[in-house]
């Protein structure tokens, strides 16, 4: 694992990669474009490595990070920035401040949403709930159900942005904490289907909100562990609402994007971007009335 990382980061170059996607124009079309950055796993790695790191010598950085978010909004008017969880966890900023400086420097790096990794329940939910105050924008769980706990109400089943002619559908979709959370720590949340639970709550925003656009912000993991049958691999085949799945928890490196065939023989676009903060991705969607196409573009952060 070590090496493969290690030599991904050797030549990784920014680059590309298109594909057809089913993208609907709601009006006037003179092939506007969107553009998505992402992140996941950040894990509090708030500093860059330090330079004599054996995988990422002198990479990463909210700092860096945020310049380079600005330096894209200058470029591109429809753009969205979203995070697909653990963004705690990993570094003496979270031990010492429980993860108001993780939420306080991505509200200020203007996030429009994030979803919930198993590692924001290490402290408990009600610690959870406290340090949601921090952060100016929304935590999206769609199949997360936290009627019985103290974050009732403070998240979101989906959200809708508009960009331009995007109408864009966002949800969450977060893995079983059975075996990866301490029991006490998730007390009271249900943890619902989330394939049924995606598929329902895409469609919902397709059908009845006129999204034209669908993304899926899901911790589920890449590909299924042994003893994980939820997946994005699994999402993408078994649904037939989502466009987009932007994913986390497995740390996985993608030199590009997967596309994978959902259950209506359409593609769906699952990309994840290692861990750490070392890197952020970019997903550009265009729309044309003859060709729907997305454009993946990978950024180190040094």
């Amino acid at each position: 694992m070590r090496h493969n990382r290690r030599q991904f980061i050797k030549t990784l170059i920014a680059g590309g990669m298109a594909v057809t996607l089913p993208v609907r124009s709601v009006g006037r079309n003179n092939n506007p474009t969107l553009t998505i950055l992402h992140t996941n796993d950040v894990h509090s790695h708030l500093d860059p490595f330090p330079p004599d790191h054996p995988e990422f010598p002198d990479m990463g950085g909210f700092a860096r990070r945020a310049a380079l978010i600005e330096q894209l909004r200058q470029k591109h008017p429809n753009l969205i920035l979203v995070d697909a969880g653990d963004i705690f966890q990993g570094t003496p900023y979270f031990n010492f401040f429980g993860g108001e400086p993780e939420l306080k420097l991505m509200s200020d790096m203007k996030y429009d949403a994030a979803t919930i990794g198993n590692h924001e329940f290490d402290n408990g939910i009600p610690h959870l709930a406290e340090q949601m105050k921090h952060a100016k924008f929304p935590f999206i769980c769609t199949n997360y159900d936290f009627s019985d706990t103290i974050l009732k109400g403070k998240t979101l089943p989906w959200k809708i942005i508009e960009k331009g002619e995007f109408r864009i559908g966002l949800l969450g979709l977060g893995i079983n904490p059975d075996g990866l959370v301490s029991p006490p720590n998730y007390e009271g949340m249900k943890w619902l289907n989330p394939v049924k639970k995606g598929e329902e709550t895409a469609r919902f925003l397709k059908k009845e909100k006129k999204c034209n656009l669908v993304v899926a912000l899901s911790h589920l993991g890449y590909e299924s562990a042994p003893d994980r049958p939820e997946s994005d691999v699994k999402t993408a085949r078994q649904t037939s609402s989502i466009d987009i799945i932007i994913g986390g928890h497995t740390h996985t490196f993608m030199k590009k994007p997967d596309i994978i065939k959902n259950k209506a023989g359409k593609d769906v676009v699952i990309n994840q971007i290692g861990w750490a903060g070392v890197m952020m991705g970019q997903i550009t969607v265009s729309m044309t009335r003859e060709q729907p196409t997305i454009l993946a573009t990978q950024y180190l952060i040094r």
